[in-house]
C-alpha cells in the first residue's frame, strides 16, 4: 500500500492549539457557577443550618443524660505571644463547643462547665461570625486598641436544663480537670490534659487546648497583677444571637465603625432560641 494514501492520524499544532483554548473557556465559564456552590455553604443560612443542627443536638444530649448541656461559641486561641492571648483575635476561626455542667472538684469551679468529652469542636463557615449583640450598643463597644471586648462579643454560652428547656444559667468554662489557670510546667501540681479548654500559657507554650478558658477576669481576682482583662469572665448564658459577614465586619472594625458600619443593621435580624424546642426564631 502506497504510504501517501494513508490519512493522518491525530491532530495538527493548530487543533490541539483550538480544543485547549475550548477547555479553557469552559472551564471560565463554569468557575462562577462553581463558585456559587461553594458559597451556598458558607452563607448566613448555610451557619444558621449548622447552628441549628448543634442547637438541637445539646438540647437532645441534656435530656439524655439529665445534665446542663450548652452549646459554647468562642474564637481559637492562635496567638503566639503568651503575653498577648488576643493576638490574631479578629481573623481567629470561631467554633461551636458542646459543654456540660460539672460537679465542683474545687471551690472555684462552681458553676462550672467544661467541654463534652467524645464531642469535637464544630467550625462556623469561614466567611460568618456569631455575635452576642447584648454587649455591644456603640462603636465605643468594640475598640480596635481593645480586643477584649471583641472576644467578650464573640464568646457566649446557650445552655438547655435537664428538661430540655432552654435557661439562663451563670456559665464559667473550665479545663475538664477544673484548674483555675493550669499550669503544665514541669513539676507543677495544676497540670492539666484538656485538649480543648485550657489556660493562656498551656495553649500558647505548651500546646495543650484551643480555647482559652473563664479564668482571665479582673473580677475574679482584682488583687492579681496579671489579671489583665481578656473579656472570658463567668456570666449568664444567652438566648439571642447575630450571624455577621466576617469581611463586612473586618472592614467596618478596621474603620473603627463595627457598629455604625455594620453590625446595627443585624439588631432587627437577631435569631433568637425557643424556650421548649430550641428551635431558631427570627425576631421579624
Amino acid at each position: 500500500m502506497d504510504s501517501r494514501a494513508q490519512k493522518a492520524v491525530g491532530l495538527t499544532l493548530i487543533e490541539m492549539t483550538l480544543v485547549v483554548a475550548t477547555i479553557a473557556l469552559l472551564v471560565g465559564l463554569a468557575l462562577p457557577a462553581v463558585r456559587a456552590m461553594v458559597d451556598s455553604f458558607q452563607s448566613e443560612g448555610g451557619a444558621k443550618s449548622v447552628i441549628h443542627a448543634a442547637l438541637s443536638s445539646a438540647r437532645a444530649m441534656a435530656v439524655t443524660h439529665q445534665r446542663y448541656v450548652g452549646v459554647r461559641f468562642q474564637k481559637a486561641c492562635t496567638s503566639d505571644d503568651p503575653l498577648d492571648p488576643l493576638k490574631g483575635l479578629l481573623d481567629a476561626q470561631q467554633y461551636m463547643v458542646f459543654i456540660v455542667k460539672e460537679e465542683p472538684k474545687t471551690i472555684n469551679l462552681a458553676n462550672g462547665f467544661r467541654a463534652l468529652e467524645g464531642h469535637e469542636p464544630i467550625k462556623l463557615p469561614d466567611t460568618m461570625g456569631v455575635m452576642d449583640l447584648t454587649r455591644v450598643k456603640s462603636d465605643a463597644d468594640l475598640d480596635r486598641d481593645k480586643p477584649n471586648l471583641l472576644s467578650d462579643a464573640t464568646t457566649f454560652s446557650i445552655v438547655f436544663s435537664p428538661s430540655g428547656k432552654l435557661v439562663v444559667h451563670d456559665v464559667r468554662v473550665r479545663n475538664k480537670d477544673g484548674e483555675y489557670r493550669a499550669d503544665n510546667s514541669t513539676g507543677s501540681t495544676k497540670a492539666s490534659t484538656d485538649d480543648i479548654f485550657n489556660s493562656v500559657p498551656n495553649i500558647i507554650t505548651y500546646r495543650r487546648g484551643m480555647f482559652v478558658q473563664d479564668d482571665y477576669s479582673k473580677t475574679l481576682d482584682p488583687n492579681q497583677k496579671d489579671a489583665l482583662e481578656y473579656g472570658l469572665g463567668p456570666e449568664a448564658s444567652r438566648m439571642s444571637f447575630v450571624i455577621y459577614d466576617r469581611q463586612a465586619f473586618r472592614r467596618a472594625y478596621e474603620r473603627k465603625a463595627p457598629w455604625t458600619a455594620c453590625l446595627s443593621a443585624l439588631g432587627p435580624r437577631a435569631l433568637y432560641v425557643n424556650q421548649y424546642t430550641g428551635d431558631l426564631m427570627s425576631s421579624r
